[in-house]
């Protein structure tokens, strides 16, 4: 749910990953009130603007976000009243004192009671310190002392803190990978088409268009418009590791082949998402999972859910039934 601003006119945005939500009857009785919440705000409204080629089954209904899908981030970030730090890339999370010491790039180590790890699943294994040995080698040894004439312990038993199965569930969870162009344009420029997006299904490289200004019915004669470019997933994975100027300019090849003579932006944005959608999430462990008791050291996110907004809710609402019990 990322949302870039030009950075000669920070009012033209364009979102580069999700672009619009879907609720399906299931999840609007299930979560309405996040629903009712979001609408109330005004941070969702429904998705007016025709979307060529998306694929609609009964009762289901779409949502655009006016202000950019981030907004959606921003406005549960704010409603929790947490002091937020951002871009601390964490590195290592060891056991210190009943306690975990979480390690970052820079800066000195916190310590904290409880941990929550979203981020994708092959990022959480990717962490170095104890929560390698919780995640593939933690034992817990039990001690049985006699009444002898001197103290006198034994080993009966050697209990992992963390199943294999679980590891296993983690080293299973996969995500597709794509790319993301952002297009910004001067005011005043005309793209002339009919929709606000358009799923492609004849290029090997572009799978989803979108004037984005147009999608969230933000019209202006000030701001100049935007567009996105998503690509397929084979041309993601196949580019995954080449430099971001190649796979740009890639992108403008194929897209002049679908909107030829298009003007040249004032400002362009490329994404790599490494991880973008969830394709195999952690089974056995819908919305979560519990790799540590005491300290807590809970997973969540889409991993253990599925890649849309519902899956997210759903997970945070699970992550918050463990959170709970533990408290």
């Amino acid at each position: 749910m990322t949302t870039t601003s030009s950075p000669h006119n920070p009012q033209s945005t364009v979102d580069l990953g999700a672009q619009y939500i879907t609720r399906t009857p299931h999840y609007a009785q299930k979560h309405q009130s996040f629903y009712d919440e979001l609408l109330a705000h005004g941070i969702l409204k429904p998705l007016t603007s025709p979307i060529e080629g998306t694929v609609m089954k009964a009762g289901d209904c779409n949502f655009v976000a006016p202000q950019g899908v981030s907004s959606i981030i921003k406005h549960y970030l704010k409603e929790s009243g947490a002091a937020i730090c951002f871009r601390q890339c964490v590195t290592q999370i060891n056991l210190r004192n009943d306690k975990w010491e979480v390690s970052k790039e820079t800066g000195s180590p916190e310590q904290f009671d409880i941990v929550v790890l979203t981020m994708p699943v092959p990022q959480i294994l990717l962490l170095q310190g104890d929560i390698v040995n919780s995640i593939e080698f933690g034992k817990l040894i039990i001690y049985l002392f006699y009444p002898m004439p001197r103290p006198h312990c034994r080993i009966i038993g050697v209990t992992p803190m963390i199943s294999e199965c679980q590891r296993q569930q983690l080293e299973s969870v996969s995500y597709s990978s794509r790319y993301a162009l952002g297009l910004f344009y001067e005011a005043g420029t005309k793209i002339d088409v009919p929709w606000a997006g358009q799923y492609i299904t004849s290029n090997p490289c572009i799978r989803f268009i979108s004037i984005d200004n147009k999608k969230r019915n933000i019209v202006s004669s000030e701001i100049g418009p935007s567009l996105v470019i998503q690509t397929t997933v084979p041309f993601g994975v196949t580019h995954l590791e080449h430099g971001i100027e190649e796979v740009q300019e890639l992108i403008f090849q194929q897209l002049e082949n679908i909107l030829p003579g298009l003007p040249q932006p004032v400002a362009t944005k490329c994404q790599k998402w490494r991880h973008s959608q969830v394709t195999n999430a952690a089974a056995n462990s819908p919305g979560q999972m519990t790799l540590h008791l005491k300290p807590l050291l809970v997973c969540g996110g889409d991993g253990f859910t599925h890649s849309n907004f519902d899956g997210c809710v759903a997970s945070a609402l699970c992550v918050l039934e463990a959170l709970k019990n533990h408290i």
